[in-house]
């Protein structure tokens, strides 16, 4: 573990102010209308390579969700966002949407985030479409260098702990039934809590758990991702990327792996191909295309955007789900207790994968489906959308028109069959 890495990083982010200020002036001065030069090709290049440089060495804050409004049964209603629920290393955020007397009932959904890397603002997209249809609520993970030390660690153990608790507390809060949206990294916590909660018999169980890319079992089409883990084990990660959060952040002292490490990787994994956008970005500054430059935009504020985790979790996270296979191997442990899917009975499951996913292969979601043994046939499906990788599962056009209508249909079908059950 690297004691004085961060700080070196602090160092060099804030020996780039004055070259990023000095980039940022050169950018309005030649953007400027009152400028003659902001007119020629010479001015539209200093203006486009200025504003390329400061959004490159930038360090991007937490984005907002942004979300003030939508539709529901054809009538636009206003959004405000409140935190219901609230711990030292998560908020449970709920979207109250502003309803007429006459709006349709609908259920209740808790998104649960990843804790990867970039905040819950990611899941922007899913959020808007479920808006539409169900009461939206989502985990809003909080930085770890942001934690005080005084509050204590967190782990998978944690996580897991979280999920239940939350699970409880909306379920208690309400009438309507309760669904979970897990999206890639949460599907095995999230899975592994609806186990506990079976097999200590829990009246709060959701009415059902959509697992989306998530890795259950990552013997599966293994990815890059997937071997490198395997291959190097938790020790090389604790060594090359456990380091401690310096001052003046609340957490200093806490052992982290950064953001700027995750960042690193997302961007290797697909170098060219962000070299690429950029470069593109750049003409379509110096040719005026404002519309294609603000998408960029739009895209990197979010992607640029990352968050500390706490060592503990990702060390436990990278020897239980990558290193060991412990859920699907029947070896898995919340605390003490085993994690054993076998127990789950009450729960709907709904396992959504994407064909060219290159983060979580195809297979590794549907594992789930296996484990789950005993969930009845028609509180179950599997699903794999065409011509569309890890980020077309929770967020683009295939999202909206074909993966979240069947989640809806799913949630509709799971609430049918709960229902006849009471009844009979």
């Amino acid at each position: 573990m690297n004691r004085h890495a961060y700080h070196f990083f602090e160092m060099a982010q804030l020996a780039m102010a004055p070259a990023r200020a000095l980039s940022d002036f050169t950018r309005i001065a030649f953007k400027h209308p009152v400028n003659p030069f902001s007119y020629t090709a010479i001015g539209r290049n200093l203006a486009a390579s200025a504003e390329l440089f400061e959004r490159v060495t930038r360090r991007y804050g937490k984005p907002a969700f942004g979300i003030d409004k939508t539709v529901v049964a054809g009538q636009e209603v206003a959004v405000e966002q409140e935190i219901v629920w609230i711990r030292p290393f998560c908020q449970m955020v709920h979207f109250k949407r502003h309803l007429p007397l006459n709006a349709p009932h609908q259920s209740r959904l808790l998104i649960v985030a990843p804790m990867s890397g970039h905040y819950a603002t990611l899941l922007r997209g899913t959020v808007e479409t479920f808006l539409q249809t169900h009461d939206v609520y989502i985990t809003d993970w909080v930085d770890a260098r942001l934690v005080p030390l005084s509050l204590g660690r967190f782990d998978l153990d944690d996580y897991i702990d979280y999920v239940i608790e939350m699970s409880e507390f909306l379920s208690k809060s309400g009438h309507s039934p309760v669904h979970l949206l897990a999206v890639c990294q949460p599907s095995v916590p999230v899975l592994a809590a609806m186990a506990r909660m079976e097999a200590e018999n829990n009246p709060h169980v959701p009415a059902s758990m959509t697992l989306k890319g998530g890795p259950i079992d990552t013997r599966r089409s293994p990815t890059a991702v997937n071997k490198l883990a395997e291959k190097r084990g938790p020790q090389w990660f604790r060594s090359n990327c456990i380091h401690v959060a310096p001052f003046p952040y609340p957490g200093v002292g806490r052992e982290v792996y950064p953001g700027f490490l995750q960042l690193s990787g997302f961007m290797a994994m697909n170098f060219d191909r962000h070299v690429n956008a950029h470069y593109e970005m750049f003409n379509h500054l110096v040719q005026g295309d404002g519309d294609s430059a603000e998408k960029h935009r739009e895209f990197y504020d979010e992607y640029l955007a990352v968050m500390d985790l706490t060592a503990e979790f990702y060390l436990q996270t990278i020897d239980t789900v990558f290193v060991h296979h412990s859920l699907p191997k029947g070896q898995m442990k919340h605390r003490e207790y085993p994690v054993e899917p076998a127990a789950i009975r009450r729960v709907g499951l709904m396992t959504v994968e994407g064909e060219k996913d290159d983060i979580s292969g195809v297979g590794q979601t549907e594992a789930a489906q296996d484990l789950c043994i005993n969930i009845p046939d028609d509180m179950r499906i599997h699903y794999v959308q065409k011509d569309v990788g890890h980020y077309g599962v929770f967020n683009g056009s295939r999202f909206r028109k074909e993966i979240a209508p069947r989640v809806c249909a799913f949630h509709a079908r799971v609430e049918a069959v709960l229902e006849a059950k009471k009844s009979s």
